[in-house]
C-alpha cells in the first residue's frame, strides 16, 4: 500500500505525481536539486521537498531512489538520460524499479503491472519519475491518467 509519493520535481512525470499526491492528499516529497532548480525555472513552494546542498540532478535522482521503497519509471519510449540513470541507481542500490512504456501498453495494463509491483514489492514510499516534460510531450497527461487508474479510490 502506497503511503507517500516522492519524485525529484522536474516538470513532466515527476510534476505529476506530485500533483496527484496533494490533489488525492497523499503525503508526497523527494529530494531537489539546490535552488528548487528544473527546466521551467524554480520549483514551487507548494511541493514538499528537500533541497539537495548541491544543484547536482543525478544526486538528486540517486537520493530520491534510496529513500524510496521501489522507483516507477513512466514514459513514452526507451529510457534515456535521466529516466536512464535513474534505472541505474535502482539497480546499484538494490531497489525494485518498474519501467513503464506508455507507447507499447494501455493505460489498463500498465495500471495493472503497476498495482501487482507494488504488492509484490511491498513499496510503501513510491518514487515516481520519467522525462521531463520537454523531451516527452504529454508526459504529464499520460502519468496523470496512469496514477488515476492505478489508485481509483485516492
Amino acid at each position: 500500500m502506497v503511503e507517500k509519493i516522492i519524485s525529484g520535481g522536474q516538470t513532466g512525470a515527476d510534476r505529476a505525481a506530485l500533483d496527484f499526491a496533494i490533489k488525492h492528499n497523499i503525503p508526497h516529497g523527494g529530494w531537489v536539486p539546490n535552488g528548487r532548480r528544473a527546466e521551467d525555472g524554480r520549483i514551487p513552494d507548494i511541493y514538499e521537498l528537500h533541497e539537495m546542498p548541491t544543484g547536482s540532478y543525478p544526486e538528486r535522482t540517486e537520493q530520491n531512489v534510496i529513500h524510496s521503497d521501489g522507483t516507477v519509471i513512466i514514459s513514452h519510449s526507451v529510457l534515456t538520460g535521466g529516466s536512464a540513470y535513474t534505472a541505474e541507481m535502482a539497480k546499484k542500490h538494490g531497489r525494485p524499479w518498474l519501467h513503464l512504456d506508455m507507447e507499447k501498453t494501455t493505460v489498463d495494463e500498465a495500471a495493472k503491472r503497476l498495482r501487482g509491483w507494488i504488492t509484490d514489492n511491498s513499496i510503501s514510499v513510491l518514487n515516481v519519475t520519467g522525462p521531463r516534460e520537454s523531451n516527452n510531450l504529454d508526459i504529464y497527461q499520460a502519468t496523470t491518467k496512469l496514477l488515476q487508474t492505478t489508485f481509483p479510490s485516492a
